[in-house]
Formats: C-alpha cells, structure tokens, sequence
C-alpha cells in the first residue's frame, strides 16, 4: 500500500508515494499531466472579487476533468488577501462548484475558522472539507472534527510539543501531508505512526481508508 500525500505544492518522483498536487489559478498552470492527481482553486493570498468571474469560469473547465480530484486550496485568511466580506463571497463560489462537481474541498484558514463553520452550516455542504496544515489547539480541532470536517497534518507531526500531535493521537479522522515543507512524505508518516503507537502497515491502512470515505480512490 502506497503512502498518500493529500496536499502538496511540490513535483514529487516518489513511486512509493501518491500525492495531490495543488495548484492556483491565480498563478502560471504548467502542463497538467492526465496521469497525475491534483488540485485546483483560487487561493486566497492572490484571488480578487473584480477577477472573479473569469478565473471561476476557467476553474469550472478545468476542475471537471477527471484528474482534478480536489477543489482548492481556497478558503479564508484574515491577516492575507481581499477583505473578509470578499473572501467569504470567493468561497462560497468555490464550495458552489465542489457541490456541482461532488469533489472535496482543501482548504487554507487563518483565523477564520468561525466563519468557515459558520459558512458550512449555513450552505449545508456535502461535499467533504479538509482543512489543511491544521496546527490549533486541540479544543479547536475536535469542534472542527464534530461539525464535519476532516483535517490535514503536515510537518508539526515532527514535534512533539504541536499542537497537531496531541490531537492526531486522539482521532483516526485525519489526512498527512507535505505541502511546502521540507520533510518527505515518509517522514510524517513515520513521527505520525510513531504518535499513534501503531506500525506503518496499520497507519497506511488507515489513511487509505480516509481516502476512500471522501472519494478520492
């Protein structure tokens, strides 16, 4: 069983590895490779309100085809981008368009995780949400976990003082990636076996079967 990456912004040529490339349209797309899973989105860091129509129609074209497995990362971000009355209306576009298609969303969120629970109540979303990079507090993490959302942990696995580490002990409701870190997807792995207490085998298992509950094998 491979190792699942769920979010990178890295070209990976590890063949014991499957990773989900993400991409945004608010930069220069390379060559989309039909044999290679990725994601698309308008991130919030670039995308503007006044762009928005045009860059969602290329985001609708291109998010339908087959390897495009996620939309995003979109998401919130109250220190980075449009104001928040503008990145909620971004959002809710991008959530319009994972329902459409029924893909999952991967999201970025600073310091707006009310608001995206807020949105998700709201709209009723059935798509799955995973929020990527998720290093909080524990408390925050489980509310998040409770109202239906799935999480993403990186490199603060590698601590032992994250705050990532103490809650991927206490769930199985969870995803690993790389993003644009320096560790290998086989590193977080293995510091996350090593929380769980279980063998590598047993955590494979596990994030496969994640993958499978959101759609993605």
């Amino acid at each position: 069983m491979q190792l699942l990456d769920i979010h990178t912004h890295k070209v990976t040529t590890n063949l014991e590895a499957i990773s989900i490339q993400s991409f945004s349209l608010t930069e220069p797309l390379p060559q989309i490779s039909i044999n290679k899973p990725i994601s698309v989105g308008l991130h919030p860091w670039y995308v503007t309100l006044s762009n928005l129509e045009g860059q969602l129609a290329v985001l609708t074209q291109i998010a339908q085809q087959p390897q495009v497995k996620m939309i995003g990362e979109c998401g919130l971000d109250r220190l980075k981008g449009e104001p928040l009355a503008n990145q909620l209306v971004i959002l809710e576009k991008q959530i319009a368009l994972a329902e459409q298609l029924n893909k999952p969303l991967i999201l970025h969120c600073v310091r707006c995780f009310d608001e995206l629970m807020a949105m998700k109540k709201r709209l009723n979303v059935q798509v799955p949400m995973v929020i990527h990079g998720f290093n909080k507090n524990a408390e925050l993490g489980q509310q998040l976990l409770d109202k239906g959302f799935w999480l993403s942990f990186g490199e603060a696995t590698l601590k032992q003082e994250a705050n990532a580490t103490k809650l991927l002990i206490a769930t199985d409701r969870f995803f690993l990636e790389t993003d644009e870190g320096e560790a290998g997807i086989a590193s977080i792995y293995e510091a996350a076996s090593n929380l769980k207490k279980s063998s590598l085998d047993e955590l494979k298992a596990l994030i496969f079967a994640n993958w499978k509950k959101i759609g993605l094998i």
